[in-house]
C-alpha cells in the first residue's frame, strides 16, 4: 500500500499525497528524498544558484515556503525546503528530536545536496534548529535568518523569567502532558491545527487552502507525536544533563551575518522576547519588524517578506 506521505504529486486541488504539493509558479519544482545523519529527509526543490535551506516551523511541513521559493528562484538562488524529521515525507525515526541531532540532519542534508554551504532560513521551530546549526557547524552556514524565533537561550530565559512570555508560549507546556497533545491534534481532521494557526495569524490570515494542508499534514500517522517532540525535550531537558550541556554549547557566539525577522503581533513570541537575540551574534546582525503581522509573517505578507529576505542575501555588506 503506498505511504500517504510519499505518494506521487497530484494536481493543485487534488494531492495524492498531503505533503508533495505543487507550487503555483514553479512548474520545475522537484520532490526527491536525501539521505542524512542515518534518516531520510523529503525536500522540494526549485531554482539553480547558491542553496538557501528553507526550514519549516510548528504546525506545518515544507509547504509554509512556497511562496518564498518562487521569489528565491527568480532571484537567482536555489531554494530548498525541507521536511524536519518526523514531519511531512521525512522519516519518523522513535528518537532524535533533540535540537543538536536536528540540526545535524539541516547540516547532513546541506552536504548530501552537494553544496560546501547553505544560506539557512528558519520560522518558529526551524528558527530555533537554524541558530543551533549556525552554532554547532558554523562552516557548513554561510549565513542565517530566522524568523518568530529567538536564540535558544534567549527563548529558554524568556520562557522562565518572563510571566508574559510563559503565558504566551503556554501551549509548550501542555505538549508535556502524555498523548494528550497528539489526540487534540488529529482529532476533527487536525481542526486544532487550523485553529492554532488563525490565532497566531495578524489580521492577514493564510488563506483556507494552506490552513487545511497542514491539517491533513499532521494527520499523518505519528506526525503530531513526532512534531511536539522536539517541545519536550526543551522544557524537559532544562534540569537535566543534556539540556545544561546544550544551554552551554550555545554560548558560543553566532559568527555569520544575520537577519532576524518578527510580527509585531505575534502572539505565541513576544518581540520583546526575540529582540534581545542580537547579543549572541558576532557577526552583522539586522532586526526587522513587521508591523501588523502575526507569528506567520512569510505567509502573512509573502511579498513584503521575501523582499526583505533576498534584498539581505544580495547585500554584500548585511550590516547596514
Amino acid at each position: 500500500m503506498t505511504d500517504p506521505a510519499t505518494a506521487p504529486a497530484a494536481p493543485w486541488n487534488q494531492p495524492a499525497s498531503p505533503v508533495r504539493l505543487d507550487v503555483p509558479g514553479a512548474k520545475e519544482l522537484i520532490h526527491r528524498d536525501v539521505a542524512a545523519n542515518g534518516a531520510r529527509f523529503h525536500i522540494a526543490e526549485v531554482g539553480d544558484g547558491p542553496l538557501v535551506l528553507l526550514l519549516h516551523g510548528f504546525p506545518q511541513f515544507w509547504w509554509t515556503w512556497r511562496h518564498q521559493m518562487v521569489s528565491l528562484a527568480e532571484a537567482g538562488f536555489r531554494a530548498v525546503a525541507m521536511d524536519l524529521r518526523g514531519v511531512g515525507g521525512s522519516d519518523r525515526t522513535p528518537r532524535g528530536y533533540d535540537p543538536a541531532n536536528l540540526a545535524l540532519d539541516i547540516t547532513g542534508v546541506v552536504r548530501s545536496l552537494g553544496e560546501p554551504d547553505a544560506a539557512l532560513v528558519g520560522h518558529d521551530l526551524g528558527g530555533y534548529l537554524a541558530w543551533t546549526a549556525a552554532v554547532m557547524r558554523p562552516k557548513l552556514v554561510r549565513r542565517l535568518a530566522v524568523s518568530s524565533m529567538p536564540h535558544p537561550r534567549r527563548w529558554r530565559s524568556a520562557m522562565l523569567s518572563d510571566v508574559k512570555q510563559t503565558s504566551a508560549g503556554s501551549y509548550i507546556w501542555g505538549f508535556q502532558r502524555p498523548w494528550i497533545p497528539e489526540r487534540q491534534l488529529t482529532a476533527d481532521d487536525g481542526a486544532l491545527v487550523g485553529r492554532l494557526i488563525r490565532d497566531w495569524s495578524g489580521p492577514r490570515l493564510p488563506d483556507d487552502e494552506a490552513v487545511e494542508a497542514y491539517q491533513r499534514a499532521m494527520c499523518i500517522p505519528s506526525t503530531a507525536h513526532c512534531s511536539i517532540e522536539p517541545y519536550r525535550w526543551m522544557v524537559r531537558s532544562m534540569a537535566r544533563p543534556d539540556g545544561i550541556q546544550f544551554n552551554r554549547r550555545m554560548k558560543r557566539p553566532v559568527r555569520v551575518p544575520t537577519l532576524h525577522l518578527h510580527g509585531s503581533l505575534d502572539p505565541v513570541m513576544r518581540t520583546r522576547s526575540a529582540a534581545g537575540s542580537g547579543e549572541y551574534v558576532e557577526a552583522p546582525y539586522r532586526w526587522r519588524l513587521f508591523d501588523g503581522l502575526g507569528h506567520f509573517p512569510h505567509e502573512e505578507d509573502p511579498v513584503a517578506f521575501s523582499t526583505e529576505l533576498i534584498n539581505w542575501l544580495k547585500d554584500p555588506e548585511p550590516d547596514r
